[in-house]
């Protein structure tokens, strides 16, 4: 077991590692707040470079023209007024889009909000779009660079192996049966192969694993060190926990008119993180664990004879039997 399976005969080493990545595609889109419009991946990739890891939008909730001034409260419990006096001037809780100016004013024609100096007009992000404003991501692809080291033994490689050539390279697409090494993934594949639905889950976003594994047995030759891709979604998606789902976040594009004034257009972003998570392990020979591990073998020995008289003088139905034959009893003929 420990020389064979376990290997007790090598040293070990960890990977290390660093990942650069790169998506492509282009989708249209066509509604009637935007008009016709074209996304490319400086719209939908954020940030355009991660650590390990990256953003693709596959849902989007867009306010646009939004400047500074004064505008109604969206309305809920603890906005909704009827006199000047339910609204607290300077009030700001953390659930406020701006402070309060201590002005009761229409938010439509039935109901009243507190007036709020905040980025006008607000978002309002109560309805999701569904299905996905960006479903066409998923036939976006994700190129993943890997380049892993083993420090001991001064070995390097990468998942781009030395027998892919640029024009496989240009046309693979990732497949466990027939492109198990190619770097290249499509989005709604790597979704699927989680057992997950990728249109369900691009309408409020979630995160997913890209795991690349790298065990490698040094001691054959170096093209036997390949990498092993899997994966995995790493949220929480559990019917009994339904507060806050997904993964999204804001950001502003700010814009100066020809008058001076400043404008921006938030964007609450929805989407899919993509972290690329590798792990592995290497093992050399070397005489050191080779010796220990014979050394500790041998000691056992020792221990399976004492092991065995336990078991035999004091477990078994003839243990009387056997205890005659191993001691001998003689007589003190001086007492």
């Amino acid at each position: 077991w420990v020389f064979l399976w376990e290997k007790g005969y090598q040293e070990t080493d960890s990977v290390v590692s660093s990942v650069t990545t790169k998506v492509k595609g282009v989708t249209l889109t066509n509604t009637s707040t935007l008009g016709t419009r074209i996304w490319d991946v400086a719209d939908y990739v954020i940030p355009p470079q991660g650590e390990n890891t990256v953003f693709v939008m596959t849902n989007v909730i867009l306010t646009l023209n939004q400047s500074q001034g004064h505008c109604p409260e969206l309305p809920d419990d603890q906005t909704e007024c009827t006199v000047n006096n339910s609204c607290v001037p300077g009030y700001v809780s953390t659930h406020s889009s701006g402070i309060q100016t201590g002005k009761c004013i229409p938010y439509n024609s039935s109901i009243n909000t507190c007036e709020v100096f905040a980025w006008c007009p607000l978002e309002d992000d109560s309805h999701i779009p569904k299905p996905a404003f960006l479903r066409e991501a998923e036939n976006f692809t994700l190129l993943v660079k890997n380049n892993i080291w083993y420090r001991k033994f001064n070995f390097s490689k990468r998942n781009i192996l030395p027998t892919i050539n640029s024009t496989y390279l240009k046309n693979c697409i990732y497949d466990a049966q027939t492109d198990p090494f190619c770097p290249i993934f499509r989005l709604g594949k790597i979704v699927e192969a989680a057992g997950q639905d990728f249109q369900e889950m691009a309408v409020e976003g979630g995160v997913m694993a890209l795991q690349i594994n790298w065990d490698c047995n040094l001691d054959r030759a170096a093209s036997h060190c390949v990498p092993k891709y899997s994966f995995r979604r790493l949220d929480n998606k559990d019917s009994a926990h339904t507060v806050s789902p997904g993964y999204n976040f804001r950001f502003a594009k700010y814009y100066k008119n020809s008058d001076g004034t400043e404008s921006r257009t938030l964007v609450k972003a929805y989407g899919i993180r993509f972290d690329i998570i590798v792990f592995g392990k290497a093992g050399k020979f070397d005489v050191i664990p080779t010796m220990i591990n014979i050394g500790s073998g041998l000691a056992l020995f020792g221990v399976a004879t004492v092991l065995c008289d336990i078991v035999v003088l004091y477990c078994m139905k003839k243990r009387y039997y056997y205890r005659e034959k191993k001691y001998k009893y003689v007589e003190d003929h001086e007492l």
